[in-house]
């Protein structure tokens, strides 16, 4: 093992410690387990809420993990909803492949959402991505198309990698991806804050920190150019909510929501005015109505 997967190692398995500790605050109900991927993959999952009412699969972003979505599944409202959320490869608990091809390949994402859903035997779930869990999404769209879901919530979501749609921070992202602890971790920070207009308290952001951290090494180099097509996002007939937040500093907002109308223009929108990135946390309260509005609109 070289020096640099010695320390990655190391600070992965630290990391873990911490975030695990962090779960332990978790609600009792919550159940943890695994499912394999069609190419092995171990993928973390978790279930909260009412057993018996309508799925929700919650998709985090780029260097996140299952634990930014506690603002949803510690909400009272949204309780009595089936809240399943999981861990992306290359985060959290999940499998850490080396291999960039399982980052680049567009269908291993897809895959494993397919995965989870057929798993957790959820009957017309409906998706929640956000970020990077938008571009899940539209991966599952294209591959496995819609008649297994009821609808689907893009959070902030990435419709294209392209210089058009992603708002550049070359250094950033550069840096990110550093052999250079001190430098990687330094840019991590720097590219969460980017994440929020409306800044979380410190202990909320010090978790979404060792999330990052705890985020695979190989994918932060691959996955920056994973294949998405949009071909299944044009060809649903499910209900596709688009929401962002106004000051998003990752994401060109009118022109992810102009492009994705281009290939879909029964997609709604709903902008956060106060939002950064992140609206599910800087305005959760409101984010949870409006979600609980968007399924009570698909079972009614």
């Amino acid at each position: 093992m070289s020096v640099s997967k010695f320390y990655r190692a190391i600070f992965t398995l630290m990391t873990a410690s911490l975030l695990l500790a962090f779960s332990l605050t978790a609600p009792a109900e919550t159940i943890q387990y695994e499912v394999a991927s069609t190419d092995g993959i171990s993928i973390a999952v978790q279930e909260s809420g009412d057993p018996e009412g309508q799925p929700v699969v919650f998709i985090h972003g780029y260097l996140g993990s299952h634990l930014n979505w506690q603002p949803q599944v510690n909400s009272e409202l949204l309780q009595k909803y089936r809240l399943i959320t999981y861990d992306l490869r290359g985060h959290g608990l999940s499998g850490k492949p080396e291999e960039a091809i399982a980052y680049s390949d567009g269908r291993r994402w897809a895959d494993d959402l397919a995965a989870v859903i057929q798993a957790t035997n959820a009957q017309q779930p409906i998706l929640v991505g956000w970020s990077l869990g938008g571009a899940v999404i539209s991966n599952y769209l294209n591959y496995y198309d819609d008649s297994d879901i009821s609808g689907a919530v893009y959070v902030d979501g990435v419709v294209e990698l392209s210089a058009e749609l992603i708002t550049s921070h070359p250094e950033i992202y550069q840096e990110m991806v550093s052999e250079n602890l001190k430098t990687n971790l330094e840019a991590t920070r720097a590219f969460l804050r980017l994440c929020f207009d409306q800044q979380p308290e410190s202990a909320t952001f010090q978790l979404l920190l060792a999330n990052a951290a705890l985020a695979s090494w190989d994918m932060k180099e691959s996955v920056l150019s994973m294949s998405i097509p949009l071909a299944g996002l044009g060809r649903t007939n499910k209900p596709v909510l688009m929401l962002y937040g106004e000051k998003d500093a990752l994401v060109q907002v009118d022109a992810s929501i102009n492009r994705a109308k281009e290939v879909n223009p029964n997609v709604e929108t709903l902008i956060y005015k106060n939002s950064g990135h992140a609206p599910f946390i800087e305005e959760s309260a409101r984010f949870n109505q409006d979600l609980a509005i968007f399924i009570e609109d698909l079972l009614n």
